[in-house]
């Protein structure tokens, strides 16, 4: 009872000193415009996290000149930026500074272990400061550059062309499965769940060497259906996700896990079991590649992917690196369990968004068509990497999809010292002054807009917020080039930059440009019969549902079978 009564006392005291320093203490943020917050508990973030909160995002990136105030819980002071010379401080020159939010890495630590999603930069930190946060930071720091050192080499434009024949045959099976669908007449067919699907086994099969689908027609597919709904439920725990950093304390895994299964949170629930199916399959396949490279060459070329999947080369660079760059076995496992997190649903969700838009724009949707057929120049062989990756319409359709209709929406960071983030536009500030830089205090949570600055009329042109593949075939505006824009893919924040950048964001463009080759060479794509009702949702990846109170993810296509191969 006495020990209750000090944790209830610690946190009424906590939230007490919140209250203090966010409404008593002054912050350099206090001077930036923002939107004045709907709750005084809750501040703006019931808006921010919203999965109908599209109007809160074109708000922010309207209304504000790359920069706004955003209120969080209890007052807290969040800063919304997609100014470009900011991003270059926060995602490259200052990145060590700007490191993903505890809440995120730790929430990904306890789901998946310690992957690449949930390490932390090399933190550079005072001496005088080396108290026991500070020394947690830096034993935490090396592990990302270690990581990521050895996963560098699989995501090369050489390994991608290795991989080609397997993005193909997984590719295939999908366009057979939906020939044998529609193969009677056309039909509305639900193209997230088969992206999805096909998503999955292509990670699977490319990334761990591993099939988790064989994309038989209607199959059922449990593993699938629960990383769909994963990123889903992430995002509607918005206000317990926050104490995420802290549940690790609350003694051993088993103890957590008792703890958490007594909560009255079923979306908690629901999440604790899909990373349960992700964590047996993850070890499962472990313990196969591990056996597989113990009995030599023979067994590994027996394997799906023949030993070129990215978790078979990582083992074999793990095994051959020197001690310090070697990776513990719960990292390894880590690493498989956040590939698959990471590109399943980001590569659903791009390649639903760019047939929805081929739909909207059938004469584009036949130009492209046109390109694929003349690019086999009447033969059955599959268009080779080289030409296929350099196909000027395909790629202006993908390029135009990504920076209008980014998978990620936002990504959170959170400063862990004093800095002064610079503008490239000077704003004027709620007390008529002009800002040309923002001093930012340490544990400052920053939200980057990668949305808002893809959509940035002052870099793209009044023609911003419009779906234009011939932009990308024509020289861009001399702004965008001018902007330098930190992104790591086109001049687009899509894919991050710096040594946060996505580390396979060629592997997602060749898959999105092997499905789309195979299946619009095959069939035809319209509105379904209540496509009407389709809306997209706010969540950690953007998701469609058939009207916006379903909780079940969906994007049913009118499917027209036109080409038998």
């Amino acid at each position: 009872m006495i020990s209750l009564q000090f944790a209830l006392l610690g946190c009424l005291v906590w939230v007490l000193w919140r209250v203090f320093r966010q409404y008593v203490v002054p912050s350099p943020l206090d001077v930036l415009p923002g939107p004045a917050p709907t709750s005084f508990w809750k501040g703006s973030l019931g808006r921010l996290f919203s999965r109908h909160g599209w109007d809160f995002q074109n708000e922010l990136e309207d209304h504000y000149d790359g920069v706004a105030k955003v209120t969080g819980m209890l007052g807290r002071k969040y800063l919304y930026i997609h100014d470009p010379k900011a991003l270059n401080s926060i995602i490259v020159r200052d990145q060590y500074v700007h490191e993903p939010t505890t809440w995120f890495t730790e929430s990904i630590n306890l789901m998946f272990g310690p992957g690449l999603l949930a390490t932390y930069g090399t933190v550079l930190i005072p001496p005088a400061f080396i108290y026991m946060r500070s020394m947690w930071w830096c034993l935490l720091g090396d592990h990302h550059r270690r990581q990521r050192k050895l996963l560098n080499p699989v995501f090369s434009i050489n390994h991608m062309r290795h991989m080609t024949p397997l993005f193909y045959k997984v590719s295939h099976n999908l366009r057979d499965a939906l020939a044998a669908q529609v193969k009677d007449g056309s039909r509305d067919t639900d193209m997230l769940r088969w992206f999805n699907r096909t998503a999955l086994e292509l990670i699977g099969q490319g990334g761990l060497g591993y099939s988790f689908d064989r994309l038989v027609e209607d199959a059922p597919n449990a593993f699938g259906d629960a990383m769909k709904a994963l990123l889903p439920a992430i995002f509607s725990m918005s206000l317990p996700r926050l104490f995420a950093p802290y549940f690790k304390y609350m003694g051993t895994p088993a103890f957590r896990r008792k703890v958490l299964d007594l909560l009255p949170l079923p979306q908690l629930h629901k999440i604790a079991q899909i990373v349960d199916t992700m964590s047996v399959q993850a070890h499962m396949i472990f313990d196969q590649k591990r056996e597989a490279l113990k009995a030599g060459d023979e067994a590994v070329m027996q394997q799906i992917g023949e030993g070129r999947d990215i978790m078979s080369i990582l083992l074999r660079a793990n095994t051959e690196a020197s001690e310090e760059d070697r990776l513990p076995e719960n990292e390894l496992i880590a690493q498989m369990a956040i590939l698959v997190f990471a590109a399943t649903d980001t590569t659903t969700s791009a390649l639903v968004q760019t047939l929805q838009l081929l739909i909207e724009h059938p004469d584009v949707q036949e130009k492209v068509r046109q390109e694929i057929a003349e690019a086999k120049e009447n033969t059955n062989q599959d268009i080779p990497y080289d030409r296929l990756v350099d196909l000027p319409l395909l790629d202006a359709v993908c390029r135009e999809t990504l920076r209008l209709y980014p998978p990620v929406t936002f990504v959170h960071r959170e400063t862990r010292a004093d800095i002064v983030v610079p503008l490239l536009k000077p704003i004027t500030g709620v007390n008529g002054q002009l800002i040309r830089e923002i001093p930012v205090q340490k544990d400052t949570p920053v939200i980057v807009g990668l949305r808002a600055c893809n959509r940035s009329e002052a870099i793209w042109g009044p023609d911003a917020k419009e779906w234009k593949p011939e932009r990308w075939l024509a020289p861009l505006p001399g702004s965008v080039a001018e902007a330098h824009v930190p992104g790591v893919y086109s001049n687009l924040m899509t894919f991050l930059g710096g040594g946060r950048a996505c580390i396979g964001f060629k592997f997602s463009q060749l898959e999105m440009k092997v499905v789309l080759a195979i299946i619009l060479e095959s069939f035809r794509f319209s509105k379904a019969d209540n496509g009407d009702k389709v809306v997209w949702n706010l969540a950690g990846v953007r998701y469609p549902t058939v009207g916006r109170e379903s909780n079940k993810p969906s994007f049913p296509m009118k499917v027209e079978l036109i080409a038998k191969n």
